[in-house]
């Protein structure tokens, strides 16, 4: 208990500081995993979707594509993709695997599982904040 109470005051030493130096997390987190090929304004044209498989979505319609609603669930759902509940025709990484292989050595099971659910979060709510 006392190691995950340490992350989470880590976790939130972090968060803090980024928030206080002007910066939103989940843009951060955004550029970082998804920019690449989503492009830098969710719009379907990073430099990497031309040698994908499939269409890069347009992450600003989301919610144009749902009657208005962000699905709010459904997106952290393919995010984090270790549901099952995959992303357009599959070539997406399951983002929730990789964050938590990243942050298992910091977390263990426990710790990194929380790790994984906010930086999935993250995204989710930066995605929600970027529609049309």
């Amino acid at each position: 208990m006392k190691r995950i109470a340490t992350i989470l005051a880590a976790l939130g030493l972090t968060l803090g500081a980024g928030m206080a130096a002007g910066q939103d997390l989940g843009e951060m987190e955004y550029m970082e995993t998804c920019a690449s090929c989503h492009g830098a304004g969710g719009t379907g044209d990073g430099p990497l979707a031309e040698l994908m498989t499939v269409e890069m979505p347009d992450l600003t319609m989301i919610a144009a594509n749902n009657d208005g609603e962000f699905p709010m669930l459904e997106v952290i759902q393919v995010i984090d993709g270790r549901t099952g509940v995959r992303g357009h025709g599959y070539p997406m990484p399951i983002w929730g695997q990789r964050f938590e292989q990243d942050a298992e050595p910091m977390g263990g099971p426990y710790g990194a599982e929380l790790i994984v659910r906010g930086r999935v979060l993250v995204l989710a709510e930066y995605l929600a904040s970027i529609q049309q």
